[in-house]
């Protein structure tokens, strides 16, 4: 994600994560399709409607989102905030060479623990 985030410097990129409950098992790099891409990010649909697919057909679920903010802080931002579902996913927010987990709620984002294992 790190690495991501900064070639797509100074746009946002953004991805799904994929894995089961709120282990995440791997990441799936989508296209930023954002009418404003350093500003604000959008999931290319394609990537979002494959990776539904093959999660029905047996493999990882989508449990949540990645995205850079490419001059702030890894927390939610006001435009993250205004499209919070409440879906429970789980977003990863990079800054820099920071990444913060958040989970999205019904109350809005609350910070999610996470890390890294060997298996």
């Amino acid at each position: 994600m790190l690495d991501e985030a900064a070639r797509a410097h100074p746009a946002e990129c953004c991805g799904l994560l994929l894995g089961t409950g709120a282990r995440i098992d791997a990441l799936r790099p989508a296209a930023n399709v954002a009418a404003e891409p350093g500003r604000t990010f959008e999931v290319e649909p394609a990537v979002l409607l494959a990776a539904h697919r093959e999660a029905r057909a047996g493999g990882p679920e989508v449990i949540g989102y990645y995205h850079s903010h490419p001059t702030a802080n890894p927390a939610p931002s006001a435009t993250d905030r205004e499209h919070s579902t409440g879906d429970l996913r789980i977003w990863a927010i990079i800054a820099g060479r920071q990444v913060a987990f958040w989970r999205d709620t019904v109350n809005g984002f609350e910070p999610v623990d996470c890390r890294a294992s060997g298996d």
